[in-house]
């Protein structure tokens, strides 16, 4: 890799939007990574299994470098939205080693072949489906960041604990009692803007 080379530095991106993702899972009841939190069934092993399907397609197969462990709920003729949630015989430590296998397998597409290296997208349009190795990390990127936000949420409304990443989480030094003031004036200044009429406040 030489100097100009962006993959050190799109990797770093994708590496910290991996680990967010699992971080949210962290002392979580297997109950919790799996319920369901939206009305959509959003839940945070469902993701982590998702990400499983992204990232073995678009480091894998796009590159003509297939990952070498079954993942059947990235088939395409698999039943719609099984990539979005655990099954019971569906371990979290399963699919936590088979992220983390997934990565190990996308990094090393990304050093054997480099960052303009191309391969196809057969799910794409055809006037775009040829991609770069650049092209698709910064796709990977925009996907992983976009589901650890999700998870940010998630995790919070199951048990109030946010943050953002293991090192550091990133919000005020605060107490409870000065969150719960915050959220109250957040509610009074919507019902204002808004004239809308919410639930009694606190």
């Amino acid at each position: 890799m030489t100097a100009t080379d962006p993959c050190p530095e799109l990797l770093r991106y994708l590496r910290g939007a991996r680990e967010a993702v699992l971080w949210k899972l962290d002392g979580l009841s297997e109950y919790d990574v799996r319920r369901p939190v939206t009305p959509t069934g959003t839940n945070l092993l469902g993701l982590v299994k998702h990400l499983v399907a992204v990232e073995s397609d678009y480091l894998g197969t796009v590159f003509g470098r297939p990952f070498g462990e079954p993942v059947p709920w990235a088939d395409p003729d698999a039943e719609p939205n099984t990539d979005m949630w655990a099954t019971p015989d569906e371990s979290r430590e399963y699919i936590v080693g088979l992220y983390r296998r997934v990565w190990a397998h996308g990094d090393a597409t990304v050093a054997e072949l480099g960052a303009d290296a191309v391969g196809r997208v057969p799910w794409w349009p055809q006037d775009r489906a040829e991609v770069t190795v650049r092209l698709v990390l910064v796709h990977l990127i925009a996907e992983t960041d976009r589901h650890a936000g999700h998870a940010d949420i998630l995790r919070e409304l199951i048990d109030g604990a946010a943050g953002l990443a293991a090192g550091g989480d990133n919000l005020p030094a605060v107490d409870r009692a000065w969150w719960e003031g915050y959220r109250d004036r957040l509610e009074r200044a919507a019902r204002e803007a808004g004239g809308a009429d919410g639930p009694p406040l606190r």
